[in-house]
């Protein structure tokens, strides 16, 4: 992970910030600010209660003791809240805050936030920094590249294992990537970027969940937690994604006919196009961290 991590501020880029001027999301706060009601962060948080501004719910699980169950489900809860909170930029790269801070923006107790955190630690989102909360770790470019160069690996042998599947798990696997791509094709035709980002991301998520591989697909969707933000930053400063609908069909069409090798093949080329075009982009922004 890049030192950006240790930026000593806590909105370390201005296009994250939009008190008193135009950002690219219009989601990150200040540190008097509680989360925005429509924001993500606070739509997992509103799904997790069972009343509106009422405790989680907590979800019985078979010889496991009521408050056992229920600190479990705060911990989930609050994980996610975080994750989204992250990966959708309302805490900006470099954003450093206590755990009892960031639990009264989540609205939710320290220590479900405090497990929460290690989790995303673990994961490369934060950084866990003793007796002074935590700090949202940025990217830099090569660490984009790195990623970049890992997924296309790992993408292009999760599509040779779908194309060499057996029918069953083939078509299941070929109907999710159909709807994405339907979903990606319809969000086009809108000029819909935001509804195109979320189809794009199920086409990939799918890719991996469909493989047979659950290391593979872990392995994946970690380091691309670690880069949403980057692509999204640049969702609208990229020229229109036509090709990538192109290319996601190119590799659907591979394993339709089972040719493990070119969809593999298609599968790499596509991250390696997509990495092509976002690194010197960045360069150009002069965007060091993410």
């Amino acid at each position: 992970m890049s030192d950006a991590c240790r930026l000593p501020c806590k909105f370390a880029n201005p296009l994250y910030c939009d008190r008193g001027g135009s950002s690219i999301f219009h989601r990150s706060f200040h540190a008097t600010d509680r989360l925005c009601p429509g924001s993500r962060s606070a739509r997992v948080i509103a799904r997790s209660r069972g009343t509106a501004g009422g405790p989680a719910a907590a979800v019985a699980t078979p010889g496991v003791p009521t408050s056992e169950a229920t600190s479990s489900s705060l911990v989930e809860n609050a994980y996610r809240a975080m994750k989204a909170a992250v990966r959708d930029n309302v805490f900006a790269p470099g954003y450093q805050g206590s755990e009892q801070e960031i639990a009264l923006k989540l609205g939710m107790s320290r220590t479900p936030v405090h497990e929460a955190l290690i989790r995303l630690q673990e994961e490369g989102l934060v950084r866990v920094l003793p007796k002074r909360g935590i700090q949202v770790c940025a990217l830099s470019p090569d660490d984009m590249r790195e990623i970049y160069d890992l997924v296309a690996t790992l993408e292009g042998r999760a599509a040779e294992a779908i194309a060499a599947a057996a029918d069953a798990p083939k078509r299941a696997a070929l109907e999710a990537l159909d709807a994405s791509n339907s979903d990606m094709k319809t969000a086009l035709e809108r000029d819909d970027l935001d509804a195109w980002a979320r189809a794009d991301d199920r086409f990939h998520r799918a890719l991996v969940e469909r493989c047979g591989n659950s290391r593979l697909a872990r392995a994946v969707a970690t380091v691309m937690d670690q880069s949403h933000r980057a692509r999204m930053v640049t969702l609208r400063l990229r020229v229109k994604p036509t090709r990538s609908l192109k290319e996601h069909l190119a590799v659907t069409a591979a394993i339709r006919k089972g040719d493990a090798a070119r969809a593999g093949a298609l599968a790499r080329a596509h991250r390696e196009h997509a990495r092509d075009e976002l690194l010197p982009l960045l360069e150009k922004l002069g965007m060091r961290h993410l």
